[in-house]
């Protein structure tokens, strides 16, 4: 009985922290900030979203040890995101109003990372993290291109709640990057692993809380 317990709180937890993670994802600064930001700052936005993936899922897969745990959390935040869409596309809004970040096909990369290594922690840390890092920006980039006119969504909509230090503006291809998916991928990759291992560490950490 307590075994079974054990297991259905760990996967209690991972529901939880994945909603949480999606809930910051469509409220950090704007409901929609996926929509208006990653098209002002694609590089900040690849950062953000490597990093919340990477710390979570890393952290959960360790603390099940199950490989699959990952994309498992992935599947969480992205199910959760359609349903915020669907209910402002029942609200009257269009349909790319919100638009749904790629999660999943990075999180694979780090489960199949974490099985090929045969369960070794730091593989996962170094070579998952990293991979993480490089692919998420990838994917976002083919997932927003088919996005019908995202500019016209981000500005078509007033956010009257927003700072204006976080009001979006036309994106300045060439001043500060000419390669936004490039960019993203390098600094995603660099900052995805040492965050991977603070999921690591906060996995060790809760386990010494457990066995306290």
């Amino acid at each position: 009985l307590m075994v079974w317990l054990r297991r259905t709180t760990h996967y209690l937890f991972i529901v939880v922290v994945a909603v949480n993670s999606t809930l910051l994802t469509i409220n950090a600064g704007d409901y929609i900030f996926y929509t208006d930001w990653a098209w002002t700052s694609f590089v900040v936005f690849s950062i953000s979203q490597s990093t919340m993936l990477v710390v979570g899922a890393i952290y959960y897969m360790l603390f099940t040890g199950v490989p699959g745990t990952a994309t498992y959390y992935a599947t969480i935040m992205t199910i959760y995101t359609w349903v915020a869409k669907g209910a402002w596309f029942a609200l009257g809004y269009p349909y790319d109003f919100i638009a749904v970040p790629v999660w999943i096909p990075s999180a694979m990369l780090l489960d199949l990372t974490y099985w090929a290594t045969r369960r070794n922690k730091h593989a996962a840390i170094i070579i998952g993290g990293t991979l993480v890092g490089l692919s998420l920006p990838l994917f976002n980039m083919i997932n927003l291109l088919l996005v019908r006119d995202p500019l016209e969504m981000a500005f078509k909509y007033p956010r009257p709640t927003l700072p204006p230090y976080m009001t979006p503006i036309e994106p300045q291809v060439g001043k500060f990057y000419n390669s936004p998916v490039a960019l993203g991928s390098g600094a995603g990759a660099v900052l995805s692993v040492p965050i991977a291992a603070l999921g690591a560490k906060l996995n060790t950490w809760t386990y010494r809380w457990m066995a306290a």
